[in-house]
């Protein structure tokens, strides 16, 4: 325990085994919960205690609720705000005479995102990374359609130039029936721009949507 913390003989009321050496090692470190607002969250609320010290609790409970309603309400904007722009970016590919151009060069400022390109193992082709063999298989194994990163190792392989930029990436298998594996890349400078909530539906529609344009009329 911190700071020596020893606990006390003997247990209050209904108190499990354990809770004795809680209550001491709380006693010897007061302000672990003030360090943790977070977990205030989790606590039930003391009752018929009245003092300052307990509207304090109290005030930090509040406080707590009130963080993670904001965090939930800013994680709802990000998702809804990604959803709009997934939708504009399947209607700029719908009317591109080259799909593979237009996600090089129009789904980057469509989507709020630092880099967008396709990457496969296939030929080498204009507006697409080369992979080495086994490469989308690794990222994107049997059952897997979609990842999200933050600070990827990889970025150099799979984002080039902008890699230095990229906080966060998504991955999403392009569904083709045949030929080499193909994936989409996206790179976010921001990792707010490719929320994880709610991504990976948006991740496949835009994969879907590509491999409709992809494939041979």
């Amino acid at each position: 325990m911190e700071n020596g913390a020893q606990p006390p003989d003997e247990a209050g009321p209904g108190a499990s085994p354990g809770s004795e050496q809680v209550a001491a090692w709380l006693r010897a470190n007061p302000s672990f919960l003030a360090e943790r607002p977070e977990l205030y969250r989790l606590l039930t609320p003391p009752r018929r205690i009245h003092g300052e010290g307990l509207a304090d609790h109290m005030a930090a409970m509040i406080q707590a609720e009130r963080t993670a309603t904001q965090d939930l309400a800013a994680s709802a904007r990000a998702e809804d705000g990604f959803v709009r722009r997934t939708q504009q970016a399947v209607l700029a590919l719908i009317a591109a005479p080259d799909p593979e151009e237009a996600v090089a060069h129009e789904w980057p400022a469509l989507l709020g995102l630092e880099h967008c390109t396709l990457a496969g193992e296939g030929i080498p082709a204009a507006h697409r990374r080369h992979l080495p063999a086994g490469t989308v298989r690794a990222l994107l194994p049997t059952g897997r359609d979609t990842l999200l990163r933050d600070q990827p190792a990889d970025a150099p392989l799979l984002h080039g130039e902008a890699a230095a930029l990229i906080a966060r990436d998504a991955l999403a298998r392009i569904p083709l029936p045949a030929g080499a594996p193909l994936m989409l890349v996206l790179g976010a400078r921001e990792a707010s721009a490719l929320p994880r909530s709610g991504a990976g539906p948006q991740l496949r529609f835009l994969a879907a949507a590509l491999a409709a344009r992809l494939q041979p009329a």
